[in-house]
C-alpha cells in the first residue's frame, strides 16, 4: 500500500501506533491509551422539532420518500403536502403579522404531531 505524503485538509490523520515522547521515538514509560468508549444508544436520530421554514420543506421531502417508497399512503402525503402549505404560508405572514405566531406554533405542533404518527407507522410496518 503507497503512502501519501500531502496531507489535505480533508483527510484526518489519526494516530494508531503507541505514544511517543516529544522527540518521536516509542517510550515505554508513556501511559497507555484509554480504550474506546462505546455509547450505547438506539441508533435512531431523534426527530427535528419543526421551528424553521427549512425543517418544514425537510418533512415535505421525508414524505415525498415515504410515498415513493410505498411505506405512506398517498392519502397521507397529500394531508402533510396541504399542512406543510398552510403552514409555509404562515410563515411568510408571520413576518408582517407578528400576532399570527400562535397560530403558526399551532400548525407547527400539528404538523409534527402527524409526522410523529407518520414515523410510528411506517416503523410498524417495517418490524
Amino acid at each position: 500500500m503507497r503512502r501519501r505524503t500531502k496531507k489535505s485538509h480533508h483527510q484526518l490523520e489519526l494516530p494508531l501506533l503507541r505514544a511517543s515522547n516529544s522527540c518521536g521515538s516509542p517510550d515505554a514509560a508513556a501511559a497507555p491509551r484509554p480504550p474506546l468508549r462505546l455509547i450505547k444508544g438506539s441508533g435512531a436520530k431523534k426527530p427535528e422539532r419543526l421551528d424553521s421554514r427549512q425543517a418544514v420543506v425537510r418533512v415535505l421531502i421525508e414524505a415525498g420518500a415515504d410515498l415513493l417508497l410505498r411505506r405512506i399512503s398517498s392519502q397521507r402525503a397529500e394531508e402533510i403536502r396541504r399542512r406543510v402549505d398552510v403552514v409555509m404560508g404562515l410563515f411568510d405572514r408571520v413576518d408582517s403579522a407578528p400576532q399570527l405566531i400562535p397560530a403558526l406554533k399551532r400548525r407547527l405542533d400539528e404538523l409534527e404531531a402527524l409526522m410523529r404518527e407518520t414515523r410510528g407507522l411506517r416503523a410498524g410496518r417495517s418490524s
